[in-house]
């Protein structure tokens, strides 16, 4: 009789790792490892050699940014979907990525479970997703269900759990943005182009969508913008609390918002408005992969034909204000102050 076979999510973490012996004792099973490159600031090279040296049988590391970008990322951000407090929702979606990948690989390995590292909203979030793919997966999950302290990115974000000391500033949380004093005085204008609802260029440079984000990153990190402090009402009170960063999303939310509600007849863009809630919280919840989030996009898609022009967002320290939009044969100047939360 062979033994039972599970996909196991492994995010390369120390904590993670340690789950393989304890998955594979626990259940009696061979595990087989699965990590996702979705733009995280670690280095994944030596991720399958942990898994493998850890008991994993088999270790799949899959470079999934793109599919990230186009399939998750660009849908939400056409959407307007974002958390509390106007928040991008870099791990909503990228949670959801990770169950459609542990399907996917289950498939391939004759697997009969999954399983998955981490706390209460993130297996929410996995579960929902495996169960709407294929219901007949068994569901193992495994971790703290708590919230922990520790720091987790990808391309859409980063987030970091630390312990919160008394006289301690908050500034050394972060990694991606500078602090809006330490920011340059002189501030930088950035346009950036979208064809049909997709970004496609920084000042003037045709980038992918991956290399598009990563590009604003870095320069709306630089001026101290995209920056989110630990407001959450699911923030437990005690001695942790997380920040946010993220300076991409933050400006193409503000640009692609800028844009859409100059173009296009008024009576769908209010509707697309009154959706956005609802998007919001079905991504959220995890539960993308729905005909739910399929209408809302179908509907979305409509609204995209009309979205081409250019955006340019004025960056100073922590501020950003669309200060220009430009539409094929007209042109809009307007000035309208963003303030980091």
């Amino acid at each position: 009789m062979t033994s039972p076979r599970i996909v196991f999510a492994h995010s390369g973490s120390a904590a993670s790792t340690a789950a393989i012996a304890t998955l594979a004792a626990g259940h009696g099973a061979e595990v087989v490892t699965l990590t996702l490159d979705v733009g995280q600031d670690q280095e994944l090279e030596g991720v399958r050699d942990r898994a493998l040296h850890a008991g994993a049988s088999r270790a799949h590391v899959v470079d999934a940014k793109e599919e990230f970008a186009y399939e998750f990322v660009l849908p939400a951000l056409q959407a307007g979907a974002l958390r509390i407090g106007h928040e991008p929702m870099a791990f909503p979606l990228a949670q959801s990525l990770v169950g459609k990948k542990l399907v996917e690989i289950a498939q391939i390995e004759e697997a009969d479970a999954v399983a998955h590292h981490g706390g209460d909203a993130a297996r929410l979030r996995i579960d929902n997703s495996v169960r709407a793919l294929n219901p007949g997966l068994r569901v193992v999950a495994h971790g703290d269900p708590g919230w922990t302290a520790g720091v987790r990115t990808n391309l859409w974000g980063r987030s970091a759990g630390l312990a919160d000391v008394p006289g301690v500033s908050p500034d050394g949380w972060y990694s991606w943005t500078k602090s809006p004093s330490a920011a340059p005085d002189a501030g930088a204008d950035v346009e950036i182009a979208f064809e049909r609802g997709m970004p496609t260029a920084v000042n003037g440079v045709p980038l992918g969508l991956t290399e598009l984000i990563e590009s604003l990153s870095i320069i709306g990190g630089q001026h101290g913008v995209g920056r989110f402090p630990a407001t959450h009402g699911d923030v437990p009170p005690g001695t942790l609390k997380r920040v946010h960063e993220a300076p991409a999303a933050t400006v193409l939310h503000a640009a692609y918002e800028a844009l859409e509600s100059r173009i296009g007849p008024g009576d769908l863009r209010r509707l697309k408005q009154e959706m956005r809630g609802e998007y919001s919280a079905l991504a959220a919840r995890g539960e993308w992969f729905t005909e739910l989030r399929e209408a809302l996009d179908a509907f979305s898609a409509v609204v995209q034909r009309q979205v081409t022009g250019t955006v340019r967002v004025r960056l100073l320290k922590g501020e950003y204000t669309v200060t220009g939009v430009v539409i094929p044969g007209s042109r809009i100047l307007e000035s309208r102050a963003m303030v980091q939360p």
